[in-house]
């Protein structure tokens, strides 16, 4: 049973910059800094005031592209985008940006997220005469926009907005204007910074200091904002709602030197393998984190109990995300290049083995059995997040409860399914305590996936499961 359940996958990573010479190599940079975000695809369109031009491919960013691609993507305006497949597969009509061209003018889009309303948009658009050239979610704002009726594009994209429905963070470009969005109630990352004085958006602000740019502010729950040649100017297209940020962004998604909602990731995580060690102490020998997204965490359960933190697991740089291989043989193989225990560390000790979720549940067994290989006496297993029990439906893979192992089995029975010596979770006020001070508009976490409490109407037509290579 348990070989049959797979590993975790994310969404994407959108970038955008406005008033550059250079404006796609900029971007190019910008999505390497993202790359983590998805591996499956990537894109960039630039404009040179006149005309879209687009080079985007499957593969990482530095597959897609080599130096001759950037003389054709003229202009000093580009949105970028680096994919992994939920809604939509990984074929190539589905790799954003997505471009539409019309004979009065086009434009590109890139999203982050998930539309939770897209399949009854797309029955609705598809009665009304549209033909759907992709199966991504992303493309019904197109049509929406184009369907508006509005001769001002500022409008139709607002009123296109407005009718979508779950987490999303756009960038839409134009031959003249940079449209940047961010859905009412602020589930994906989506920030603002500058280059110079050229304008530059990203789901992460660590792509900022990859490029050289300041940071300035994020993207506001239900906020449009217009780039052009006279600057920035923002507007609302729906009222603002109660903040409710992926928790996951904290735990897993970004990277530990990005800043999301005023917080460090890197501290945000170290005080959940904090609260982790005041609920679920162990005596042990040494604490090790699962690289790179767990390390964070256990650093901060070493220095809570006092357990000397060692590098029990060395991470091959040249091997990607085991979970984002498009196969399931891929995906075990992959364990056992992406990791290796280091014996001399390990050997004969009681380990601790920090994680920072347990979705499915392969790779966690493989890890304690690479452990124990190695000469571990005992690996106790410490997670820095809750149980996973529900469905994502915003733009992470885990569209049904069958796939979720803690939706399945119990702690212990997942202790003995991994074949670890014991197996604790944080709890999910340990981790509102490590990543909020208190409750506001300004940071509230969504944490649908460990509650059930989804922040948005779930559509049960348009719940469907996800599309795989």
């Amino acid at each position: 049973m348990l070989a049959e359940i797979k590993g975790l996958n994310e969404e994407c990573g959108v970038f955008a910059i406005w008033g550059h010479e250079k404006a796609a190599e900029v971007a190019y940079y910008g999505l390497h800094a993202l790359q983590h975000r998805g591996q499956e695809g990537a894109g960039i369109v630039s404009s040179d005031g006149a005309h879209l031009h687009v080079h985007k491919g499957i593969g990482l960013i530095n597959e897609v592209f080599n130096q001759s691609e950037f003389s054709r993507l003229q202009g000093n305006a580009a949105i970028g985008h680096v994919r992994y497949a939920t809604q939509g597969g990984g074929s190539y009509e589905n790799v954003q940006p997505l471009v539409f061209r019309s004979q009065k003018s086009s434009m590109a889009l890139a999203h982050n997220g998930n539309l939770v309303n897209a399949h009854a948009l797309k029955h609705q658009l598809e009665a009304q005469g549209s033909i759907l050239q992709t199966t991504s979610d992303t493309e019904v704002l197109a049509h929406l926009i184009k369907r508006s009726g509005h001769l001002d594009m500022d409008e139709a994209i607002a009123q296109a907005l407005s009718m979508i429905k779950g987490a999303y963070a756009f960038a839409i470009l134009t031959e003249d204007q940079l449209y940047v969005a961010q859905d009412p109630r602020g589930l994906r990352p989506l920030s603002i910074g500058m280059l110079g004085g050229a304008y530059v958006v990203s789901s992460e602000t660590c792509a900022f200091d990859v490029i050289g740019a300041s940071y300035i502010r994020e993207v506001q729950p239900g906020e449009l904002l217009i780039i052009n040649e006279q600057g920035m100017t923002s507007k609302r297209f729906a009222s603002p709602l109660q903040r409710t940020l992926c928790s996951m962004e904290y735990v897993y998604f970004s990277r530990p030197d990005s800043d999301l909602n005023g917080l460090n990731v890197h501290a945000s995580r170290k005080k959940m393998g904090k609260e982790l060690a005041k609920e679920a102490p162990v005596e042990a020998d040494v604490v090790t984190g699962v690289p790179d997204s767990s390390i964070s965490a256990a650093i901060g359960f070493s220095e809570a109990t006092g357990i000397p933190y060692e590098l029990g697991l060395i991470k091959n740089r040249y091997v990607g995300r085991t979970f984002i291989q498009p196969s399931q043989e891929l995906r075990e193989q992959g364990v056992k290049m992406k990791l290796s225990a280091v014996r001399g560390i390990v050997e004969g000790k009681r380990v601790v083995m920090v994680d920072d979720s347990i979705v499915r549940g392969t790779t966690s067994k493989r890890i304690v059995k690479l452990l124990k290989e190695a000469g571990a006496k005992e690996v106790h297993v410490r997670i820095a997040s809750p149980p996973i029990v529900n469905p994502c439906y915003y733009g992470i893979d885990t569209s049904t409860k069958g796939e979720l192992i803690a939706a399945n089995y119990s702690v212990e029975e997942i202790r003995d399914l991994i074949e670890a010596d014991s197996l604790a979770y944080l709890t999910t006020d340990g981790l509102k305590r490590s990543i909020i001070e208190k409750d506001s508009m300004e940071n509230g976490i969504c944490n649908a996936c460990f509650t059930g409490n989804y922040p948005t109407e779930i559509y049960p037509d348009t719940v469907l499961p996800v599309e795989k290579v």
